[in-house]
C-alpha cells in the first residue's frame, strides 16, 4: 500500500509534479491512499491527476482511496460525482483500513 499525503492547493501550477510523483511511486496491484486532510483546494487539473491514478489502479488490480477531504475539495468530489466513483473516507485511518481489507 502507498499513502500519499498532500497539502495546500492542488492546481495547474503543481498538479503536473504531483502526477509525475504518482507515476513514479505507483505499482501494479497496489492500493493507494491519498490523505487530503491538509488540502484546501483542488481544481480540474488536480482532479485529473486523481482520476488518472484511479484508472491506473483499477486497470492493474488495485484501488485508489481518498481520505479526509474537507471544504472545497469535498464539495468538488460531490459536485463532479467523484464521491460515487471512488471510495472517499472520513479519515486516513479508515482509508488505510479499507485498503488493507481490499
Amino acid at each position: 500500500m502507498i499513502v500519499i499525503c498532500v497539502g495546500g492547493e492542488i492546481d495547474s501550477t503543481n498538479s503536473p509534479e504531483l502526477g509525475t510523483f504518482v507515476e513514479q511511486v505507483r505499482r501494479p496491484g497496489e492500493q493507494i491512499v491519498f490523505d487530503l486532510a491538509e488540502v484546501s483546494f483542488i481544481d480540474s487539473s488536480g482532479l485529473h491527476v486523481l482520476l488518472d491514478c484511479a484508472r491506473y489502479c483499477r486497470s492493474h488490480g488495485g484501488e485508489l482511496h481518498l481520505a479526509a477531504a474537507r471544504g472545497a475539495p469535498a464539495r468538488l468530489f460531490q459536485i463532479t460525482g467523484v464521491a460515487s466513483y471512488l471510495p472517499v473516507h472520513d479519515t486516513a485511518q479508515h482509508a488505510i483500513a479499507a485498503a488493507l481489507a481490499a
